[in-house]
């Protein structure tokens, strides 16, 4: 029998939090822990060591995006963490990425869907929807890019794994990467983790914004995609 998944969740509506409590629960999803500020979801997270933190970000004392870039950086073998807001801006998606996070979710999330990420983010993928993928891609746009060199640790991929890389920053799922390089699903999920592995980053939000920022994909371009 498989460990039960084990959660914190964080944030400073005692109403919102019940609710996610007893959604997750009804799931068979154990909770350890609630949070009401960042500092108690850093001090939760250091005693019950959960697999997935969902964190509000704006909360009082410590919000959320700084604690979940403390939590990064202490924990040994950190959780997952998903960024719930009721605010879809620009901003927080490309903050909460680079601050650690696996995930991003609006409040107005329904139950099956919060769940559905949980579990999605648990087994090591990112929780990111198209519309984010395409909002970090903007961001991306909008700044003084990298230099024109490549960045020097690309040199440890192979040139399927490069290819791979640059489908993958474009929101891309499994799926969608096996039907575009016309390979098995079990083949790109391969590929995907030993580019995980390679570049030392923990899952494909970590894989997406290194694409960018290392240079191997640019904003608008098309990566010899047809469509």
């Amino acid at each position: 029998m498989t460990e039960p998944l084990r959660m914190v969740v964080a944030d400073d509506q005692d109403l919102l939090r019940t609710g996610f409590t007893m959604i997750l629960t009804a799931d068979g999803i154990e909770v350890v822990g609630e949070a009401s500020n960042g500092a108690e979801a850093i001090e939760m997270v250091r005693s019950t060591q959960p697999d997935v933190v969902l964190m509000d970000i704006r909360m009082p004392a410590i919000d959320g995006l700084e604690a979940t870039r403390r939590i990064m950086a202490e924990a040994a073998t950190p959780p997952r963490i998903i960024i719930l807001t009721t605010f879809d801006l620009d901003r927080y998606v490309y903050a909460a990425l680079s601050a650690g996070a696996s995930g991003f979710l609006l409040k107005d999330v329904t139950p099956e869907q919060l769940v559905a990420a949980v579990r999605l983010v648990r087994a090591g993928d990112a929780l990111l929807a198209p519309s984010i993928t395409h909002r970090l891609i903007e961001r991306f746009a909008h700044v003084d890019g990298p230099s024109t060199t490549l960045h020097r640790d690309l040199a440890v991929l192979s040139p399927r794994e490069l290819d791979v890389l640059r489908i993958l920053a474009k929101g891309l799922s499994n799926s969608e990467l096996a039907a575009r390089l016309q390979l098995s699903e079990t083949t790109v999920k391969t590929h995907v983790g030993r580019i995980l592995f390679k570049l030392q980053l923990r899952d494909r939000a970590q894989a997406i914004v290194f694409a960018y920022e290392s240079g191997l994909v640019r904003p608008g371009s098309s990566n010899g995609s047809s469509h």
